[in-house]
């Protein structure tokens, strides 16, 4: 069975149509509140279909009745959960609530093709090595929303390619998970090594391990 994933589920609920039966109006696509208002045991997803039409019968007319059955200001918005054909009135403190938790259907998209292009550098990473293919343990690697155990693999793998062309790569990368980096820089002295080579610290490009002087910017070496 296949899993959807989390971002693929949102994207998903976001593109869906769903109309108040109050105005007819289309649902926005919402983050859910922490809690559920009603019995304090959450909605049972983290998203929710609301009407955030302020000319909703059900919103406008809903201020009256709460300012005289119960005497302070509220209102009610129609809510639908996810995969639910009936929806309920949710009470609501201001007209602004919910405006700011739409759904960013634009980021989702990023969030999926980010998810996407990973995915598709994980599965490279079998034949990578045999491929010669440095670019998907070059993109896992710098990818910072990528799982940290497929990062440690791809760190692993770069003994096996011996590629010096990932140092310039992975130097220039600011990383955020430093057991990850200092992974990262320890296999790159071993690279340096196995490939008898060693980098110049006056202009960081990479010379022979014999050298005495860079042929890059003529440094001196002790």
């Amino acid at each position: 069975m296949i899993i959807e994933d989390r971002t693929e589920r949102c994207l998903r609920l976001a593109q869906e149509t769903h109309l108040c039966p109050h105005c007819r109006q289309k649902l926005s696509c919402c983050q859910a509140p922490a809690f559920h208002v009603g019995d304090g045991l959450g909605w049972g997803s983290e998203l929710l279909f609301i009407c955030l039409n302020d000319d909703c019968s059900l919103f406008s007319k809903s201020w009256q009745e709460f300012e005289e059955r119960y005497g302070h200001s509220a209102s009610c918005r129609y809510v639908l959960c996810p995969g639910e054909e009936k929806g309920e009135a949710m009470m609501v403190g201001s007209s602004d609530a919910f405006k700011g938790s739409e759904v960013d259907i634009e980021a989702l998209m990023r969030q999926s093709r980010r998810f996407t292009k990973e995915k598709e550098a994980e599965a490279a990473l079998d034949n990578c090595v045999a491929e010669k293919n440095l670019a998907p343990v070059i993109y896992l690697l710098t990818d910072e929303h990528a799982d940290p155990a497929v990062r440690k693999r791809a760190g692993d793998l770069l003994l096996d390619l011996k590629d010096i062309s990932c140092i310039d790569h992975l130097r220039n990368h600011n990383f955020r998970n430093t057991d990850l980096e200092q992974q990262v820089n320890m296999n790159i002295a071993k690279l340096l090594e196995i490939m008898f080579s060693k980098e110049c610290p006056a202009c960081s490009e990479i010379i022979k391990k014999q050298a005495s002087t860079c042929k890059h910017c003529r440094h001196n070496f002790p």
